[in-house]
């Protein structure tokens, strides 16, 4: 996709085991926090070589609380399989620089508020006359237009503005915020497709595109299930997508343990399951709907059968014909047999902790399965490599 691009400093940056779908694309992330670098991140584990470039204060999310000492878990998280340069753009030779990686570049990503850009002389006008075929993605908070254009975005406040914590907590009680950054990540993913997308157009037609990501309409976008008003509908409607009733989280002899049961199916295994087979062919039960009518008198039967055996010796019982998942802490998920066979877990090699495991597999491809994954960069990491092969790009 990349075409005849001459040398480049991005050659610093070839990638060990096979190529990816995205192998010879360039991408240059200019963004911070999670939405852009996580999609450039997504990139990156397509094959795409991505160089991360940071303010001299460095990325914000560096800065994050963690418990490792000579790293923030949530940086590492984000921006694994990229190489890191720092730049201070409001220096015209360090502009200058970076004008020199957008000529040898396929994509640039940044988070930038809207009027930020052209402070900077880095906004899609400005680079698509330095490259015409440059894929050119903003991130932002609400969108590149109207009254909140210039307000900085975050993934809790849009959260709460677009109604997902209100539709979160228990009705009468207050909004619950949905931790680990929903938002943010749904974000990341439209990125990768968006930049995805736009790489392929250019393929017909040699020319690149901006391509605009707002947090704003990603929370909406989540919600489209619940982003329908039919015509003469009042205010208020219905709109929870959570059945209630037997569906849900329920206390177990030991632990806490997820069951859907909204089929005929699976609701009549759950009853024979549990010792419950007369309610399977109760007609006061027949259907979700009724079922989470009469959710108080079923879930007192269901909690007391549920108290004979551990969440997961439930789980081990139902097996495939009651679809449930004992409630598990995140580091079990490291050794589970499942994640294990998925191959979703790598060792990344690092210069400050020795080694760390994180995910590096969330694509499968059959015929270009990607390189190997490694590390987040460590602060200026790359910085030098990256500008003394520059220098020898010409003007």
């Amino acid at each position: 996709m990349s075409g005849s691009h001459p040398p480049s400093p991005f050659d610093i940056a070839r990638r060990d085991g096979a190529p990816g779908p995205l192998s010879g694309v360039r991408v240059l992330d200019l963004s911070a926090y999670i939405a852009g670098p996580y999609g450039c991140t997504l990139l990156a584990d397509q094959g795409a070589e991505v160089i991360k470039v940071e303010p001299p204060s460095g990325d914000n999310l560096r800065k994050y609380p963690s418990t490792l000492e000579a790293e923030s878990r949530a940086f590492l998280g984000v921006n694994r399989s990229k190489r890191g340069v720092v730049l201070d753009l409001k220096q015209a030779d360090q502009r200058a620089l970076l004008m020199r990686l957008v000529r040898g570049a396929d994509v640039l990503v940044h988070n930038f508020r809207p009027g930020v850009p052209a402070r900077l002389g880095i906004d899609f006008e400005s680079l698509n006359r330095i490259n015409p075929r440059l894929v050119y993605c903003a991130v932002t908070g609400y969108g590149e237009s109207g009254p909140l254009r210039d307000k900085a975005g975050y993934d809790q406040v849009l959260q709460t503005m677009t109604g997902m914590c209100a539709m979160q907590g228990k009705p009468g009680g207050a909004p619950e915020i949905l931790y680990g950054s929903v938002v943010d990540y749904y974000a990341a993913a439209l990125v990768a497709a968006g930049v995805s997308s736009a790489l392929f157009e250019r393929e017909r037609s040699g020319e690149g595109q901006y391509v605009g990501v707002s947090l704003l309409r990603s929370a909406l976008t989540m919600q489209s299930a619940r982003m329908i008003w039919a015509e003469g509908e009042p205010e208020g409607v219905g709109r929870d997508m959570r059945s209630g009733g037997v569906t849900g989280i329920h206390p177990t002899a030991d632990g806490w343990l997820y069951i859907s049961a909204n089929t005929p199916h699976f609701w009549t295994a759950l009853c024979e399951k549990t010792g419950l087979a007369e309610l399977a062919g109760d007609p006061r039960y027949d259907s979700v709907r009724k079922r989470a009518e009469h959710s108080a008198e079923l879930l007192a039967r269901l909690h007391a059968a549920l108290a004979a055996r551990s969440a997961l010796e439930w789980e081990a019982l139902f097996g495939e014909d009651v679809p449930c998942a004992a409630a598990r802490k995140v580091e079990d998920m490291f050794a589970h047999p499942q994640v294990q066979a998925e191959d979703m877990i790598a060792t990344l090699a690092h210069p400050l902790l020795g080694s760390y495991r994180g995910i590096a597999r969330p694509i499968v491809f059959g015929r270009t399965p990607g390189p190997q994954p490694f590390a987040a960069p460590v602060f200026d990491q790359d910085t030098d490599a990256v500008a003394a092969a520059a220098a020898g790009d010409g003007p």
